[in-house]
């Protein structure tokens, strides 16, 4: 048998999409039952379910068969990968996608986007805007830091921007 090719008419077919959670209509296993959720929790917390041998996010294939095509990246809007709620999902590039991840659990400061500077005990502001490190400035006070973070992100990764 030929590989299906994964089209918006084939994922409507197969699924019934209701408040962010997918339901099998068709189901392509006889273990399925219509109306059963689809899609099981994976180890990165996203969900997946498998379509012909070959695994699909759960995220991705919503976004599929509402508009049709799968972008590149699909960035959940309020940073939960179990909220596949349509209107919480948009295509995104890598940066972007990058711009609204939640804060390193490496960062020191408790703010993203800056850094205690070691050598002279300031905070600098810094973060990367399409693969290019942007520098803001070094401040004394963390409270301006943060002010100055907040404005630039604003500016530069616009919809985007996560604190």
């Amino acid at each position: 048998m030929a590989a299906q090719i994964i089209t918006k008419d084939y994922l409507n077919y197969l699924f019934d999409y209701k408040n962010g959670e997918l339901f099998w209509k068709n189901p392509i296993s006889t273990k399925l039952k219509i109306g059963q959720k689809a899609g099981s929790k994976g180890s990165n917390n996203y969900l997946k379910v498998s379509i012909n041998g070959k695994f699909y996010l759960n995220h991705r294939i919503i976004f599929m068969m509402h508009y049709g095509y799968f972008p590149k990246i699909v960035d959940h809007i309020d940073n939960n990968s179990l909220n596949n709620l349509i209107e919480n999902l948009r295509p995104a590039t890598k940066s972007q996608n990058q711009h609204n991840a939640n804060i390193s659990k490496n960062n020191k400061s408790g703010i993203k986007g800056i850094y205690c500077h070691k050598a002279n005990s300031k905070w600098k502001v810094q973060f990367k805007l399409n693969g290019k490190k942007m520098y803001f400035g070094e401040y004394n006070d963390i409270d301006y830091a943060k002010f100055v973070v907040e404005a630039m992100r604003y500016k530069y990764h616009k919809e985007f921007a996560r604190g």
